[in-house]
């Protein structure tokens, strides 16, 4: 959680005052493990066939500039300077290594630019040209691009149950009479949970084939397909697998052949491991540690359509989103192309919606088609503007102080939007209907409802409340780190806009939606799920827990020679003692693994941490010990073991483990 210090106006970079910003951040680094505890005690409040036609692109300049200001005669104009000006502000502001962009105008390279170094510790400049990032969930889009040529050649129909293709495993029969069809992959409406603990690795020669990992890990569906677009890795990685099963081809190697070779795009690459040609040039990801630089690996993994393990370079990027652009260049027809870029999905018709990966998003009046990707070390964003024949790449290789760099790439994107943008219109109407049915904490559809990331929900949950004027406060639903409240004014009933700002929000049937984040929707929570409640109940039982740790051996000393103590008394006080040590520890080593947001996201995805197997192992070795403790608590009020304090002590002990291990079941906290 960050601390809001100050808004600042949409799309501007973040300001600092360098010793002022220096010592705040050395003081987070050494009590972030004690703010842990204040949060839970806290929370957010009180209590496609290829065509003929070449893409239209020309040789790009390559660069490889440093992160300082290039000579003035150097320096680029208009957006490409915009754009120039921003990325190296970021990279001095949020000390994040490199970075590569590409911007096209008129469908054609207008900034093809390296920044910063591809290798902290050696040095080495990134070239825009050689240097490969990994692309992260970037990758979709050729995923997308693949599934649609297959699509066009009538070996895949958009309507079709996926099962009707797969051949080693099916998909699972969950919603008898509503199966999940290619449509649902390319739009994220599948409705597979969210699992993504352990689905990365850290050398490519541990991948193992993609159908073989998706048959060994297909998450559970937990709602209907088409009913809600929610972010969705497993179902992209299997739409790259139809597209492998009904071509007798490993999904890298089809796209080589069919869409990185006729596009020209030389430097990039799906295959695990890499050609040594693309691994002699690969830049290194990392995180800032103290005044330097960790390197950041686990960017390999089974699912390559999402993104595991590929790479490209701004200049084959640039490549890609000028055919698109320019109707599907070799690799699509006209139509597959339009397809791609139209809406086939929206969780609200208010708001923009989805087309085939691609989400849409509207600024300064410009509809606008975007993506971005996010590995450990690693973050793009890239945007379509089609009515402008513009877009935009960028790709970082760095986490950048407090996880900025995953926002870094928006502000690129939005200066990008702002300089095509009209002027605001007239202003809309604003409604007085009663906002109060929206109050509430929401949680997010990407929850898992299987695995430890399950906490995330715990801490990271959307409170709404309501305010004079049919104002609504969120908490908890702003892309930047820097920003924690955003307050809006209601348009018609159910839609609001921002404040001060371009974002809009709207609500049905209780669910939450919002314009900057098509591809995911927030539920309302009844009262007794609430997170804030939840974490004072895990603080106030925690608290007694470890309480009982500290002072029942100072108890145990005092009394070791009184006389008369039943030996079932003893072992009772020995088994509180045990699980408060037990959950006491559990939360010690749950707090030591969220210490770091960077090293965390890293952690979770190759799940190799030894932390993320004590936590549920100790928490189910408490279970185990509270239920003896039942037994206790019982025997003592019928053996009469202590007096009427003493048991009354006990009994509230048990209850406080059983409270705390209840709540932490659910969010997936015990084994």
């Amino acid at each position: 959680m960050t601390m809001r210090l100050r808004r600042r106006p949409e799309g501007r970079p973040r300001r600092r005052r360098p010793a002022e910003r220096r010592l705040r951040r050395r003081l987070r680094r050494l009590l972030l493990p004690l703010c842990v505890p204040l949060i839970l005690s806290a929370g957010s409040g009180p209590g496609p066939a290829p065509a003929t036609a070449a893409p239209r692109m020309e040789a790009p300049r390559t660069e490889a500039a440093p992160a300082s200001r290039l000579p003035a005669a150097d320096a680029p104009s208009g957006l490409a300077g915009a754009v120039d000006a921003l990325v190296r502000r970021q990279l001095d502001e949020y000390r994040i290594p490199g970075a590569s962009v590409v911007v096209l105008e008129r469908g054609r390279p207008a900034l093809t630019r390296g920044y910063g170094v591809a290798d902290a510790a050696a040095g080495t400049p990134v070239d825009p040209r050689r240097t490969g990032f990994f692309l992260a969930s970037d990758a979709k889009l050729f995923t997308a691009v693949a599934v649609l040529q297959q699509i066009e050649r009538g070996r895949l129909d958009l309507t079709a149950d996926v099962n009707r293709y797969l051949t080693a495993f099916q998909v699972e029969d969950t919603y008898p009479g509503h199966p999940v069809t290619v449509r649902d992959l390319l739009t994220h409406t599948a409705g597979f949970d969210n699992n993504i603990i352990g689905r990365a690795v850290t050398r490519p020669e541990d991948v193992r084939p993609l159908g073989e990992s998706l048959a060994a890990h297909q998450p559970r569906r937990v709602r209907p397909p088409g009913e809600v677009a929610s972010y969705d890795n497993y179902g992209v990685a299997l739409a790259g697998h139809l597209v492998e099963t009904v071509t007798d081809t490993p999904f890298a190697t089809y796209l080589e052949r069919s869409v990185l070779r006729p596009l020209g795009m030389t430097r990039t690459s799906f295959a695990q491991p890499h050609s040594p040609t693309i691994a002699a040039h690969l830049a290194r990801g990392h995180r800032p540690d103290g005044e330097g630089q960790r390197v950041q690996d686990g960017q390999y993994g089974d699912w390559s359509p999402t993104g595991a393990g590929a790479v490209s370079t701004a200049a084959d990027m640039g490549r890609l989103l000028g055919a698109l652009l320019d109707g599907g260049g070799p690799v699509l027809t006209a139509r597959s192309a339009e397809a791609l870029m139209t809406r086939q999905f929206g969780n609200d018709h208010r708001l923009p919606g989805l087309g085939y990966i691609l989400e849409e998003r509207v600024r300064g009046g410009q509809r606008l088609l975007v993506k971005d990707g996010d590995l450990p070390g690693f973050h793009g964003n890239l945007a379509l503007l089609p009515d402008r024949d513009a877009a935009v790449y960028v790709v970082y290789n760095g986490d950048g102080e407090d996880g900025s760099a995953a926002y870094a790439g928006q502000q690129v994107v939005d200066r990008f939007a702002d300089h095509f943008g009209t002027a605001a219109g007239a202003r809309r109407p604003v409604s007085r209907a009663d906002v109060t049915p929206y109050e509430g904490e929401y949680r997010s559809t990407r929850t898992s409802s299987s695995e430890l990331t399950r906490v995330s929900a715990l801490i990271g949950s959307v409170r709404v409340t309501a305010g004079e004027g049919a104002t609504l406060t969120t908490t908890g639903l702003s892309r930047d780190p820097g920003v924690r409240e955003r307050h809006w004014v209601q348009l018609s009933p159910g839609l609001f806009q921002e404040k001060g700002g371009q974002d809009r929000i709207a609500f049905r049937g209780g669910r939450l939606s919002v314009a900057s984040d098509a591809s995911v929707s927030y539920e309302r929570l009844p009262w007794y799920l609430s997170p804030v409640l939840h974490q004072q109940v895990l603080l106030g039982s925690l608290a007694f827990l470890a309480l009982q740790v500290l002072t029942l051996p100072v108890l145990a000393f005092v009394r070791r020679r009184s006389p008369g103590t039943p030996p079932g008394a003893r072992a009772a006080g020995l088994l509180l003692w045990a699980t408060g040590a037990l959950i006491t520890t559990a939360v010690v080593c749950f707090l030591l693994l969220s210490a770091d947001p960077n090293a965390l996201n890293r952690t979770i995805i190759v799940g190799d941490s030894p932390l993320l197997r004590a936590v549920p192992a100790l928490t189910g070795v408490a279970l185990a010990t509270t239920g003896a403790m039942i037994v206790c608590t019982v025997l003592s009020w019928r053996r009469r073991w202590w007096t009427l304090t003493g048991r009354l002590h006990y009994t509230c002990g048990t209850l406080a483990a059983v409270v705390f291990l209840g709540v932490a079941a659910l969010y997936r906290l015990v084994a």
